[in-house]
């Protein structure tokens, strides 16, 4: 149960204080993987060069936030558990990610696209110079749909099963893919390893995360169906899940063309076009987003307590 109390104060300090941007352990892991990247990706032995880089990553990174928080456990409980909470604090975003959608949102209500697109250029990959209000709306909400579970749900699964430090391991290991995980001629090798592990990690908290989405709205018969019918047109494995739960719920297709660099990309789409993409849907995503992480906060902490007492 120290980990269900750790974890509702660090959702606490999430919502007061959103993510924090200096001081950020996040950055101090990007600082390593960034020196690793380096000194490591060239010439050859690539694939195994960037293995050892995401072991030295998650090693150092669970070594150090495990002994912090077991020292600050043997110093007291209520100093244990802050530590432990305020290190789940910054494995999570669900504050910073509401922000981001609203930054893309509030220019559309002005009819500003030029800001428009440039906060969304802030949160996605793809080429938003030349996108029209659905193509921001839609990338928004591809985005918050995705890190509903990257940034918020996985983290706090990772949290419920070992606390702080599994946490903690799973954002470095995301933060591993984010930096290293892209297929292209610099990265196909030296980032295999971190793109699989996270794929590895974000399996069962994705598709579970999907699962609540539904479960918490009520979803009928024909969000279900769509859900199973669409969650793998993603090159993600697990990107999509959440992408078509949140398709189904607001009845808006996702997916489709994107540009990279200037290269175009075609996509499965996801989800029925029922409606026509708005700037009321990135709202709409932002309250799915946080009415799932409640809901997965609620269960999460259920389960702890029947565990605790069985």
């Amino acid at each position: 149960m120290m980990h269900v109390w750790a974890i509702l104060l660090a959702l606490l300090l999430d919502r007061i204080f959103a993510d924090p941007h200096r001081f950020h352990p996040v950055c101090w892991i990007g600082q390593v993987i960034t020196y690793m990247d380096r000194r490591l990706n060239k010439g050859k032995w690539r694939k195994g060069k960037g293995l050892l880089t995401l072991f030295v990553v998650c090693a150092l990174t669970l070594v150090v936030s495990y002994s912090v928080i077991t020292v600050a456990y043997r110093l007291s409980f209520l100093v244990g558990m802050f530590i432990e909470a305020m290190i789940i604090f910054v494995s999570i975003a669900p504050t910073s990610l509401a922000k981001a959608a609203y930054s893309v949102l509030e220019p559309l209500k002005r009819g500003d696209m030029e800001e428009a697109r440039k906060n969304v250029a802030m949160i996605v990959g793809r080429d938003t110079e030349m996108l029209q209000e659905d193509g921001i709306v839609r990338a928004c909400v591809e985005t918050v749909a995705e890190n509903t579970s990257d940034g918020v749900t996985a983290p706090l699964f990772y949290a419920f099963l070992g606390g702080g430090a599994l946490a903690m391991l799973y954002r470095a290991v995301n933060t591993c893919d984010s930096m290293l995980g892209y297929k292209n001629e610099r990265y196909a090798q030296f980032g295999w390893a971190s793109a699989r592990l996270d794929d590895v990690l974000n399996y069962i908290p994705a598709r579970l995360t999907a699962f609540v989405m539904l479960l918490v709205h009520r979803a009928n018969k024909r969000a279900w169906k769509l859900l199973f019918r669409d969650a793998n047109n993603h090159p993600s494995p697990n990107s999509g899940w959440c992408e078509a739960a949140v398709a189904a719920l607001l009845g808006v297709q996702l997916g489709g063309v994107n540009t990279y660099k200037g290269v175009v990309s075609v996509r499965p789409t996801i989800g029925d076009a029922s409606v026509p993409l708005a700037s009321a849907h990135i709202e709409q995503a932002v309250a799915i987003m946080k009415r799932t992480t409640v809901a997965f906060t609620i269960g999460g902490s259920l389960l702890a307590s029947a565990c605790t007492w069985s």
